[in-house]
């Protein structure tokens, strides 16, 4: 039977750290991090990891885990975090498992085994060559004999999903989709008991967003972004993707100005909070906590109660 988790999810800003540390801290919980980014040393401010004295109130896991140099993957984070999880409920304890990145949230509950999905850089590199050569309506035509369903969801110009599907059938003979099929019904890791948090007007969690940014640039962005750079990190660098670094990291370069990468902050995280709140929408079974103007984590930490009693989790 699988153990049961609690998972904290929703977009940037929606005060999900301070509602993990109330039910980690109510039942006898840690909280394991599920952001694609905190994993990294280094980037503290741009990432909102939890301050020193949130991180003082709960054990906090998955959080400065790996050097920026490194470009983790969803199955190396799952790995990782699996393995806490694992470690925490067999001490007793309930992982609390906060965070906005849904692909890792989703990756990590599932009962997918990562380590034998098989990867090949020489053959991606081949393949890669052939896409930039041949074309995309080519190799999108070469995977639509292979796995047609999978070629109908994507674009030719998909390049990275396009290539992901053809290597897979050349390394293990297995179409991408059969293998989804597999996944599918594979019972889940853990059961979760999912709560999502948002705003009943979006205008009031861009209005967050949009100072949370101000305060990032008040406490040192771009400073942080300086010693990253100078340490040897390249601006090309997986972490450096992540937004508020990219931007901060052009304006330094002289590709933009330091206030078109503020707004390019502002507006990049307003994306990604929509595609947030896209992603989590998906998860039928979640209690949804909506908030007004400002978020309440007492009325959060009673209506979470009832729902995890109702859940048989207490």
């Amino acid at each position: 039977m699988p153990t049961r988790v609690i998972v904290v999810a929703g977009p940037t800003a929606s005060g999900k750290t301070a509602l993990g540390i109330k039910l980690a801290k109510e039942y006898n919980g840690e909280i394991v991090s599920a952001d694609s980014m905190q994993i990294y040393r280094g980037m503290d401010i741009g990432t909102a990891k939890a301050t020193a004295a949130e991180l003082a109130e709960v054990p906090h896991h998955m959080i400065d885990v790996a050097d920026p140099r490194q470009a983790w993957s969803v199955s190396h984070y799952v790995e990782e975090a699996a393995r806490v999880c694992d470690g925490l409920i067999e001490r007793g304890k309930i992982p609390v498992i906060v965070g906005g990145t849904g692909l890792y949230i989703d990756s990590l509950l599932s009962g997918r085994d990562f380590a034998e999905t098989q990867e090949d850089k020489e053959l991606r590199q081949k393949l890669s060559e052939e896409y930039d050569a041949l074309g995309a309506e080519t190799m999108w035509e070469r995977l639509s004999k292979i796995d047609p369903e999978r070629a109908a969801k994507l674009a030719p110009t998909d390049k990275r999903r396009i290539l992901r599907a053809i290597e897979i059938f050349e390394l293990t003979g297995e179409t991408i989709t059969a293998h989804d099929e597999k996944t599918k019904r594979i019972p889940p890791r853990y059961d979760a008991k999912y709560i999502v948090l948002s705003f009943k007007d979006r205008a009031d969690l861009y209005e967050r967003i949009e100072k949370r940014v101000d305060l990032m640039l008040e406490q040192g962005l771009v400073d942080e972004v300086k010693r990253l750079l100078e340490s040897g990190l390249s601006a090309e660098s997986t972490a450096m993707q992540a937004i508020g670094y990219k931007e901060i990291a052009a304006a330094l370069a002289g590709d933009m100005s330091m206030d078109e990468a503020v707004d390019l902050i502002k507006q990049s995280s307003r994306r990604y909070a929509k595609r947030q709140i896209t992603w989590f929408a998906r998860r039928e079974d979640a209690l949804r906590i909506i908030w007004d103007k400002t978020p309440d984590m007492e009325y959060a930490r009673q209506v979470s109660r009832d729902f995890l009693m109702t859940s048989a989790l207490i």
